[in-house]
């Protein structure tokens, strides 16, 4: 399964794994949102309530996931405010959902407020 992610004037693509939680994005597609930052975070609330899917605490570059406790769809292009050192560090764990295909860091200076748009590629 595989997605366009339009955030503001970027637009990317991914992968998305093969979990549950992934399905359950895939089922609810497309969906619009205005995107919260948070560090080289975007995350935003989907249309998904969904319990904890392998939940790690440490993601990569690139890493798309979902945030439990706010029903959230969570892109990482760098650290946060819970970094420490060069990790990437979410506010709390998430579940995987895949990975951004190309450069996630074309995500960098994004603001609160940015409209982001998810839907299936073609």
């Amino acid at each position: 399964m595989r997605i366009a992610i339009q955030v503001g004037d970027v637009s990317l693509e991914a992968a998305l794994n093969d979990s549950a939680t992934a399905g359950a994005l895939w089922d609810a597609l497309p969906i619009e949102a205005d995107g919260n930052v948070w560090g080289d975070e975007i995350y935003f609330p989907i249309p998904v309530d969904a319990q904890p899917e392998s939940p790690v605490e440490v993601v990569d570059v690139g890493d798309i996931a979902y945030w439990p406790p706010g029903c959230a769809f969570c892109i990482f292009y760098g650290r946060t405010p819970a970094s420490r050192g060069d990790e990437i560090r979410p506010a709390s764990a998430v579940s995987p959902l895949g990975h951004i295909d190309g450069d996630a860091t074309a995500l960098k200076g994004a603001r609160s407020g940015v409209r982001v748009t998810l839907e299936r590629a073609e």
